[in-house]
């Protein structure tokens, strides 16, 4: 994992190369370091932004939209701590950084996600059919 977070980190310095060096300065915008993240960073958030949002109003229109978007940004938080957690092990020297561990720990996450969405739906279940076998007509009466 270590050797794919470096070779991560040498493809972004490269790219943050190119634009500071070719980009920046071959169009003599005089853009500094900090200049650039603004730029760069806004455009990137911008475009992530207007994509999640277009997604996100198609998902939340499907049946159980609201639990796929919470499930969506939660396993995205996830993805961040995951490899946070792995980072700092790097760096503390206190466990080890493997890239299995944070596969392991996602699967987790799944794991549990997909047994609460079991117990979820028996849940449902249940309420409708009780509904269904309590439902009372105009008169008040009980049908079963």
């Amino acid at each position: 994992m270590k050797e794919t977070i470096l070779k991560l980190a040498e493809l972004l310095n490269n790219i943050h190369d190119f634009i500071q060096i070719y980009v920046s300065n071959h169009l003599n915008l005089g853009l500094n370091d900090k200049d650039l993240h603004f730029w760069i960073m806004g455009i990137i958030g911008i475009f992530i932004f207007i994509f999640v949002l277009i997604l996100s109003k198609f998902i939340s229109k499907l049946p159980f939209g609201i639990t796929i978007l919470s499930f969506i940004y939660s396993f995205t938080f996830m993805v961040v701590l995951v490899f946070a957690i792995e980072i700092q092990q790097a760096l503390t020297k206190r466990g080890n950084m493997e890239f299995q561990d944070a596969v392991v720990g996602l699967w987790g996450f799944v794991v549990f996600f997909i047994g609460f969405v079991i117990i979820s739906s028996i849940f449902l279940l249940i309420k409708r059919l009780l509904t269904r076998f309590t439902d009372k007509d105009s008169n008040g009466k009980v049908h079963l």
